[in-house]
């Protein structure tokens, strides 16, 4: 299927890797081809991109990147970009397969689906392996300049200027060659997680192993799972690995890391939901993933049927995991000591459907690539507080990058 999607210029798959956390009617839905698409920068682009789902009837499938906080907020990027994703990309696509454990349901316009499925029928069965050559990876920070900036932002946290702050550094690589779908494949395989997505736009591509929800919309209900905390998994160790588990439920830093960004998220949709709605439906949730244990939180909310997903993003976005608080302080302070513009990472990758309903991921654990100046990026982040100790935080980047290092060699 996603040898036949690569022939598009332009494809979206998402991708649950199987987890039924919340028992969606799908495994994976794939979009390919465009019937219509807009690309939009900061400034006025939710207006535009409100004004354009209007005039839609039909699936929208896309991103919206780090930077739409400037026209929410007022703020502004200079940081470098690599990858150099646009803001916002929505597009209307051609034709959408929708996987689940026992059915392929194909949406299209022209042809038939019996023609759609010989076609991806006849593309080849296997991925092709990696290059046996490896990438030089590069990173913005040494550890000191990382660990300087950490006691800076301390700094911050001890005037009051904010609480926390998701703090992230840029790995990269120059002149690297890669094939996206091979390197997903792989990435996945590592490590799979529930909202991984290979997203690719013309010659950008974004692979995703994102175990994070941003939000989703059904009918009336909005929920949102910020994760805080992690704890490393040891797989070949069964007491050890319960050990770390244990610890991380036990962790008070944890834990008030996690609260805090609840405490964010239920701030922001009650600017959008109705009163007295929105809820914690679940707090502290421990989650095992390949590499990682997480700390996932879920806050609800309800919303009248004539709210528009536009407006629900205008509250709600960049997601408080990603920033912080207070937001729009720590938004500032980010772009003071990170040194990439964060472009579509810390951003959102999903899906609208005709009748409103939507969900979108967090854009983390992945790999922006531009084919057209073969430069590869990925990001990482961990929360600073207090208490945080900026050798710890240095080494859970390490860690949460582990798969993706491992993937390129």
């Amino acid at each position: 299927m996603l040898n036949w999607a690569s022939r598009f210029n332009i494809f979206c798959l998402l991708d649950n890797q199987q987890y039924h956390f919340d028992t969606p009617a799908f495994e994976c839905l794939l979009a390919v081809g465009c019937k219509q698409k807009i690309s939009l920068n900061s400034g006025n682009a939710l207006g535009a991109l409100k004004e354009f789902c209007a005039n839609q009837n039909d699936w929208l499938f896309g991103h919206i990147g780090y930077d739409i906080k400037n026209e929410i907020e007022q703020l502004s990027s200079e940081n470098f970009d690599g990858v150099a994703f646009s803001d916002a990309f929505f597009f209307v696509p051609e034709i959408i397969l929708q996987l689940s454990e026992h059915q392929v349901t194909v949406f299209f316009d022209e042809g038939s689906a019996e023609e759609i499925i010989e076609a991806i029928k006849l593309s080849a069965s296997t991925i092709n392996d990696l290059p046996a050559k490896t990438a030089i990876i590069n990173s913005r920070f040494t550890q000191q300049e990382y660990i300087d900036a950490v006691k800076k932002i301390q700094q911050h946290i001890l005037r009051g200027d904010c609480y926390e702050l998701n703090f992230c550094q840029e790995f990269f690589a120059d002149n690297i060659m890669i094939d996206p779908l091979s390197v997903y494949h792989h990435l996945v395989k590592f490590s799979p997680n529930p909202f991984s997505a290979l997203y690719k736009l013309e010659d950008k591509y974004c692979i995703c192993a994102s175990p994070e929800r941003y939000l989703k919309r059904s009918g009336n209900q909005i929920i949102s799972q910020p994760i805080k905390g992690t704890a490393k998994r040891d797989l070949q160790h069964v007491e050890v690995d319960e050990a770390n588990k244990l610890h991380l439920i036990n962790s008070a830093k944890e834990k008030s890391e996690n609260v805090m960004v609840v405490d964010l998220v239920r701030n922001d949709l009650s600017k959008i939901c109705v009163e007295n709605s929105v809820q914690v439906d679940e707090l502290f949730g421990i989650y095992s993933f390949p590499q990682v244990h997480q700390m996932i939180s879920t806050v609800s909310g309800k919303v009248t049927a004539d709210t528009d997903w536009i407006d629900i993003v205008k509250a709600t976005f960049p997601m408080g995991s990603m920033t912080g608080a207070p937001k729009k302080k720590v938004m500032q302070l980010i772009e003071e000591f990170e040194k990439t513009k964060r472009g579509l990472f810390s951003g959102a990758v999903g899906y609208i459907k005709p009748d409103g309903d939507f969900d979108f991921n967090v854009v983390i654990r992945s790999i922006l690539y531009n084919a057209s100046t073969n430069y590869l990026s990925f990001q990482v982040g961990s929360a600073i507080t207090f208490y945080s100790e900026a050798e710890k935080e240095y080494e859970e980047c390490l860690l949460k990058v582990e798969a993706i290092v491992k993937v390129l060699g």
